[in-house]
């Protein structure tokens, strides 16, 4: 079977109205999830956001669960408890992978990012099955009834130190601002285990949000390729 063949198509619990699903694991062959406005479904909530195509590492959603044998069934996490009790944060950290002053940048620099260009920018760094899940989509209001979906969700999680540590949920009017190969070469720079080993996890975050950032900032606002490191602080708008 061609690994075209192999993508998995599972319901998006966490971006639905679905309260828990049981997606069956397929290995794939690439690292980025697209949101699909077009599937198919009985429920019309469900076909209208809660489609997943999985084309990378992960075989479900990464916002919920890890890599694990074909064979292996999941229930979706629900924990709202682990949210922050304040609003409007850009950046959670369930799993503190970021220092208190690079969670602030952050978090800065995803605000005005939105208020510049519209484009949401979220980051969610969480340790399997330590996660909001489900309870996620309503904290950052995605994939609800009239939104542009032009929003990106980064989920960090180091999976035992067995897979790549960058885990992307792309809304669908993000596809081509930045398409499916951006976020393969992007994983693939600043994800992969030597990198975290060599540089640190709180690195592979930085660099990858700040790529992001310069991307959707750029005259084009589009990108195939990932920028270099050492952007300047006037690409990233601050």
């Amino acid at each position: 079977m061609s690994p075209l063949a192999q993508l998995s198509v599972a319901l998006l619990a966490t971006l639905s109205s679905v309260g828990a699903f049981a997606p069956t694991a397929t290995s794939v062959s690439s690292k980025v999830s697209y949101l699909s406005a077009s599937a198919s479904s009985n429920n019309e909530d469900i076909s209208r956001r809660s489609a997943l195509v999985t084309l990378a590492g992960l075989t479900v959603s990464p916002l919920i669960f890890p890599a694990l044998p074909a064979s292996a069934r999941l229930e979706g996490v629900n924990k709202p408890e682990l949210l922050p009790s304040e609003q409007g944060l850009n950046v959670i950290q369930v799993e503190k992978f970021l220092t208190k002053g690079q969670e602030k940048r952050m978090n800065d620099l995803l605000t005005k990012l939105e208020a510049d260009t519209g484009y949401k920018v979220r980051v969610l760094c969480q340790a399997y099955p330590r996660t909001p899940g489900l309870a996620i989509r309503d904290y950052w209001s995605l994939g609800r009834e009239g939104d542009d979906d032009k929003y990106i969700v980064l989920v960090v999680d180091e999976f035992g130190g067995k897979g790549n540590v960058l885990n992307f949920n792309v809304g669908d009017g993000m596809k081509f601002a930045l398409p499916n190969v951006f976020w393969t070469r992007l994983s693939s720079k600043y994800g992969t285990t030597f990198f975290v080993k060599e540089n640190g996890i709180d690195l592979a975050i930085t660099n990858a949000i700040e790529a992001i950032v310069s991307c959707l900032r750029s005259e084009d606002q589009y990108c195939v390729n990932v920028p270099d490191q050492g952007m300047s602080m006037r690409s990233l708008g601050m």
